[in-house]
């Protein structure tokens, strides 16, 4: 369980709030090169469809970056004739440069891009956002590699697509399965914090973007698509391939040095579910249950080879018992650090003190084997022997996990804490709920001064869909573009009272 206390940067995911009519909710990027000949064909069938099946208000931007043809001549026509269709032009090249450009200064909650070869079918469109118009996600990838996607290319581009996301799993630990599909979504509020920390101006800055997002904890929705390759795309397979792996290498030095400031794009404490304190529902199982046993595993290996070496000079009792106790020591700080994220000399006697008991547990098991062995057989062989120890410690694992798990290393709540996080101060303050939560705290300010918009919220009157535009404040000023803006539902209770 996460028990850091800082709020995050961004706020927690809700709905959008409904947009009133011409703000646009979701904004397509169209990023384009020298693409004359496709450009009109490919927005008018995406306007086409948006328009006959998209539920919002949209914008469709074309990003011109650097093109040498008549392609921005083409934009400035399709923008003049319709009226949904905006265009952009930089004059230095890069998808990269041009989705950064254009999702920072767009005004629409969701922004989404495509390739302009529309090898995509757009009918993945609208469950590509949904889940971020909901506030179920942070971003949407399109996946050519689902299961139930269905895809026709040639076999090498299959092949370097494979071979790509193989190398980001195992060099990144990335989870997503398609990095490199022109089709993606994130919403606004994400971008304005991620965007800056993403370095690449090419072909790399989709996966970048998605490594950082997945090591910040932000949620990634994936989309099996239907996608045809296009025969006259442009993409110089080498020359992309050679960008990203150095990509690739840059970020993992970044995240191995911890030189990137994650912390930045973290969402609040207590909007992830695994934040929560349940009871009866244990914190953390899964990953301690890794950590425990990788460092099983060594420890094992590592008591194996003491035993052997002690074994040549002393009998198999003194042999078990001094490898059992060095390997103990080992295996005690290795899980205090790794496994349970004890960290600093806090307690550190205690803990090894309490290990030792554990040890001595688990020399009673080992020891016992061994003397059972000794009775059954007179001149047991060595292979024996090793055989009843890795037995015996088999048992002994599963019992100093428990014991590591509920004696030494108790999962230590947010209340145990010495000092409260500030946050968490109104909440378990004993004064009235009312008078705490409208506390002046760091972070807690002005959304709770008493205005027209607090008594609306607190009315018992039914619900006005009148009395305020979506997204307007009371006072008839729009709020800051940084700032998320709070849907009002009738009869609902204010989100915090249920945290």
């Amino acid at each position: 369980m996460r028990t850091d206390s800082s709020p995050g940067t961004l706020p927690a995911r809700e709905h959008l709030p409904a947009a009133p009519a011409g703000t646009p909710v979701l904004d397509v990027v169209i990023p384009v090169y020298n693409e004359e000949k496709d450009l009109q064909p490919c927005v008018r069938r995406l306007h086409e469809h948006l328009a006959r099946t998209f539920p919002y208000a949209f914008r469709i931007t074309i990003a011109d970056n650097a093109s040498t043809d008549t392609t921005p001549q083409v934009a400035g026509r399709l923008a003049a004739e319709i009226p949904e269709v905006t265009t952009f032009r930089l004059e230095q090249k890069g998808r990269g440069r041009a989705l950064r450009a254009v999702w920072s200064a767009s005004d629409a909650p969701v922004l989404a891009y495509m390739d302009v070869d529309l090898s995509t079918d757009l009918n993945a469109l609208l469950p590509l956002v949904a889940p971020l118009i909901s506030g179920h996600s942070d971003l949407a990838i399109g996946s050519r590699l689902a299961r139930s996607s269905r895809v026709v290319r040639g076999p090498k581009r299959e092949f370097v697509s494979r071979a790509y996301n193989l190398i980001l799993r195992g060099s990144l630990q990335a989870r997503f399965s398609d990095a490199q599909c022109g089709f993606k979504a994130i919403r606004r509020d994400v971008a304005q914090v991620l965007l800056p920390l993403v370095e690449d101006t090419g072909w790399f800055f989709d996966t970048e973007m998605l490594v950082l997002a997945e090591r910040a904890g932000l949620r990634i929705h994936e989309v099996p698509v239907d996608w045809v390759d296009d025969p006259d795309s442009t993409v110089h397979i080498v020359k992309t391939a050679t960008d990203d792996l150095k990509g690739v290498w840059r970020v993992g030095r970044a995240l191995a040095t911890g030189s990137l400031p994650l912390d930045r794009i973290v969402r609040p404490f207590g909007d992830d579910p695994r934040d929560r304190d349940i009871k009866d529902v244990p914190t953390g199982l899964a990953r301690q249950l890794v950590g425990f046993c990788v460092v099983g595993a060594l420890s094992t290996l590592f008591y194996l080879l003491l035993y052997s070496g002690f074994r040549t000079f002393t009998g198999s009792q003194v042999a078990n018992a001094l490898a059992l106790l060095v390997s103990a020591v080992a295996n005690t700080a290795a899980n205090r650090r790794l496994t349970f994220g004890v960290r600093g000399r806090g307690g550190a006697v205690r803990h090894q003190a309490q290990g030792l008991v554990v040890f001595g547990i688990g020399l009673a098991l080992t020891s016992g084997s061994l003397a059972a062995l000794n009775a059954a057989t007179s001149e047991p062989a060595h292979s024996t022997e090793l055989a009843v120890l890795i037995a015996a410690n088999l048992a002994a694992t599963v019992l100093r996990f428990l014991l590591f798990r509920a004696w030494v290393f108790p999962d230590r709540r947010e209340d145990d804490s010495p000092v409260p996080p500030p946050y968490e101060t109104a909440r378990y303050d004993p004064v009235p709920y009312e008078t705490a939560r409208y506390e002046s705290t760091p972070y807690d300010t002005a959304p709770y001064e008493s205005t027209p918009y607090e008594a609306a919220r607190h009315d018992t009157t039914p619900y006005d869909t009148t009395r305020f535009r979506a997204g307007e404040a009371a006072d008839g000023t729009w709020p800051d573009a940084t700032v998320q803006p709070q849907p009002v539902r009738p009869h609902d209770t204010d989100s915090r009272d249920l945290r």
